[in-house]
């Protein structure tokens, strides 16, 4: 069994959000997000379904075409094969990120673009 709490894993990063993984699985990843203000996950399409369930904070996490904003207790779960992002609001936002089956390396090469040019949507914001 794995057991922690966000207390304890808690680390922001002045440049990008902080991703700190408590599990992984050949069927399951799961990690916590910690994200200052402004910080984003690049909107990205993975064939992975992830369940997002906010703790603190406010933000936007995008579902397809839409913008679901949210807040501690809320939860916002996106299929495998759609596009999604999360991105922080005015304040700093803790999150839990479940996915299912673990994206890629490959997968996650849309994310490192995004986050090299500074764009939540790196397709919309070209």
């Amino acid at each position: 069994m794995v057991a922690t709490d966000f207390d304890a894993e808690r680390e922001y990063d002045d440049e990008q959000f902080s991703a700190r993984s408590v599990f992984r699985s050949d069927r399951m990843k799961v990690v916590l997000g910690y994200f200052e203000p402004g910080q984003f996950i690049p909107v990205h399409a993975p064939d992975s379904d992830v369940a997002i369930t906010v703790q603190d904070g406010r933000g936007v996490v995008r579902d397809g075409e839409t913008d679901h904003d949210v807040g501690p207790g809320d939860v916002v779960v996106v299929p495998a094969g759609e596009r999604r992002g999360v991105k922080a609001g005015d304040e700093r936002l803790e999150a839990t990120l479940v996915t299912a089956p673990p994206p890629t390396d490959a997968e996650h090469d849309p994310v490192l673009e995004g986050l090299r040019k500074g764009a939540f949507d790196p397709d919309a914001d070209a």
